[in-house]
């Protein structure tokens, strides 16, 4: 993939990101800065996904830890594990948010 297409896929996915935070119903503020996406719970706690054009990944801090996706296979699969972007996003946002929350991509 060539760093061009990785732009492109990956903010594109910080959009859908932000569209399904909006289409979740949960009390999740989103505030994007360039290639940094920031979701604020009501809890006073963040997390935060950012892209690392370098290494063609899609970064996300949370309290749980921190996360790398690398696209394969049409999808951003965590590094370690092999869990998808938005599944693992809505686990988090579940145990930040005190609630179930479900995001998912368009």
């Amino acid at each position: 993939m060539t760093d061009s297409e990785y732009l492109a896929l990956a903010e594109a996915t910080l959009d859908a990101i932000e569209q399904a935070v909006d289409d979740s119903g949960a009390d999740i503020e989103c505030e994007r800065s360039g290639n940094v996406l920031t979701l604020e719970f009501e809890t006073g706690t963040k997390i935060i996904v950012n892209l690392q054009a370098a290494m063609h990944e899609i970064w996300i801090a949370a309290k749980a830890g921190g996360f790398h996706y690398r696209h394969r296979d049409g999808q951003w699969l965590d590094t370690r594990d092999g869990s998808e972007l938005f599944a693992s996003l809505s686990s988090l946002a579940s145990g930040q948010a005190g609630e179930s929350v479900e995001l998912a991509a368009r």
